[in-house]
């Protein structure tokens, strides 16, 4: 087995963790105003965006609460390997934390799809 310091990795899931808590918000508020232009907006096309959007909010939220599920498994198992070993890690542990780097940048990458495809909605509905 190979070790390595458990610094190497950085303090990714810190950034990650905050970065849950943001899209939330930030869902939260899209939520808000789809519900205005709900209330205002009666027409087909505008009730085909609501229901859109209103699917696509649940979709992101699972993806968040799941994304956050695997790095709060990742960080324990991380603290377990770290412990077991004196402060290192296994440097198998990197590979792990790459997919996970990876699996953030591609969900914040759709975040800014939907948001961007969000503001063009309101634009036209409000």
């Amino acid at each position: 087995m190979s070790y390595t310091t458990i610094t190497r990795i950085g303090t990714d899931h810190t950034i990650w963790q905050k970065g849950f808590g943001f899209y939330k918000d930030e869902l939260d508020i899209m939520e808000s105003r789809l519900s205005q232009v709900a209330g205002s907006n009666t027409t087909f096309e505008a009730r085909q965006g609501v229901e859109h959007f209103q699917n696509q909010f649940i979709v992101q939220r699972n993806n968040i609460d799941e994304l956050k599920h695997e790095v709060n498994l990742y960080i324990e198992k991380l603290g377990a390997d770290a412990l077991k070993h004196g402060g290192r890690m296994e440097t198998g542990m990197i590979s792990e934390h790459t997919v996970l780097h990876q699996k953030y940048e591609d969900f914040e990458r759709v975040m800014n799809i939907l948001r961007h495809e969000f503001n063009e909605y309101l634009s036209k509905w409000m």
